[in-house]
């Protein structure tokens, strides 16, 4: 039986292990985590969610005081149109959290950004460009346009001088969203240098309704690459959401996927930015725990485990810190869910918003635990402690089973 490590991704003479990491924010797929697959031979996945809140974790800066002291005088105001990101802080932030994990690469693999389109910022066409545009300057090796159609997003870019340098992929979850992006993109005469087919099984935002059950990844990708032999583009195909073992790869590899991508199980790797208590709670997650909802204010649903503390919290928000979902006019379905129910318990300390979450500060503070629907069977991959606890695992070891894993087997460590 063929192994990962049978094949090989391949991006014009360039030839890398085909296993990609997905890009978790805020600062789940840390640079240590990419630059660790980079170093073995595959694709890391950095993500630029809340950057200049991972810059000032990584690099004691202080962006986010900063914008908290500037708006300050907004805090108890529901209105959060005044609310501006600055656009030349937002690419120094960038250019920090991606230019210093580039100058740090080593090994013959390739490190990209993870972009997400609904990231709106309160002037999403102005701070995506100089989000993407930053990357690029700062020698990211490619972007991954996730979490929104990207209709315009390489019109953004294409007079940057590495447009047709750098790689540049998307997230899709139907033939219909790729037909979209590549319609609307013709003009830029610029196919997607890869397209990652993400499941209905993935873990944080999903691209279905509520009736995601219905969907099947292998389903997706045979038509997908179907349409793609029918019109003649060979853009390789990396399906993702729900790949858990090597030989769960290598059947994808060897009915003509170029790659896979692959996260939930490098959630509890020693280089990943979750902290080791909340490792923990992925470790012992069951089934029934795994739950699919719409508490996001992106509009997408959203898999998380049920027990996040996130959920059901109605902390005040804090968009004067943070403010990465607002829209162009300053709203957020949160805003206006937490206004609610304000509104109704006058006088309460607290309050309890249950439909939606307030995504910025409950990621920044680890609190919305985002998963995949396997996250239950990653106690599989490990051995249980005497105290009761699970052992986490390097990001090589994870890796190497991926690679050269067969018969569904999972290595433990020794």
């Amino acid at each position: 039986m063929k192994c990962v490590d049978d094949y090989r991704l391949k991006f014009g003479k360039q030839e890398f292990v085909p296993i990609m990491v997905g890009g978790m924010g805020v600062d789940i797929s840390t640079a240590e985590l990419a630059l660790e697959v980079a170093r073995l031979g595959g694709i890391g996945h950095i993500s630029d969610a809340m950057v200049k809140t991972v810059a000032d974790r990584r690099f004691n800066t202080k962006f986010v005081k900063n914008k908290l002291k500037q708006y300050k005088f907004n805090v108890a105001n529901a209105d959060k149109s005044v609310v501006q990101f600055d656009l030349g802080q937002l690419a120094e932030a960038t250019k920090l959290h991606v230019g210093k994990t580039m100058e740090a690469k080593r090994g013959d693999g390739l490190i990209f950004v993870n972009c997400m389109e609904k990231l709106t910022m309160n002037a999403p066409k102005e701070t995506l460009r100089v989000r993407m545009q930053a990357a690029l300057d700062s020698g990211i090796d490619g972007i991954t346009l996730a979490a929104g159609l990207h209709l315009g997003s390489f019109a953004l870019i294409e007079d940057h001088p590495r447009f047709r340098d750098a790689k540049l992929g998307i997230i899709v979850s139907s033939l219909r969203a790729l037909q979209l992006f590549l319609r609307k993109t013709a003009r830029s005469n610029r196919l997607p240098d890869y397209v990652v087919v993400e499941g209905p099984l993935a873990g944080g935002h999903l691209g279905f309704g509520m009736d995601w059950a219905d969907y099947d990844l292998a389903t997706i990708v045979a038509e997908i690459r179907q349409f793609l032999l029918a019109e003649k583009l060979d853009i390789p195909l990396i399906p993702a959401g729900g790949i858990f073992t090597g030989s769960d790869a290598a059947a994808y590899l060897e009915n003509g996927a170029a790659a896979v991508q692959v996260a939930t199980r490098f959630t509890v790797a020693s280089e990943c930015g979750l902290p080791e208590d909340v490792q923990q709670e992925y470790f012992k997650a069951s089934e029934d725990q795994i739950e699919v909802n719409q508490i996001s204010p992106t509009g997408y649903p959203m898999r998380m485990l049920s027990n996040s503390p996130a959920i059901g919290d109605g902390i005040r928000p804090n968009c004067e810190a943070y403010g990465y979902l607002l829209d162009a006019k300053g709203n957020c379905s949160y805003i206006s869910a937490y206004n609610r129910e304000v509104a109704a318990h006058p006088g309460a300390k607290k309050v309890s918003v249950k439909d939606k979450t307030c995504l910025c500060t409950q990621m920044r503070n680890f609190d919305l635990w985002t998963c995949g629907h396997t996250t239950y069977r990653l106690k599989d991959t490990t051995r249980k402690l005497d105290d009761g606890s699970y052992r986490p695992l390097s990001a090589e070891h994870i890796f190497r089973d991926y690679q050269y894993s067969t018969d569904n087997r999972i290595l433990l460590p020794e």
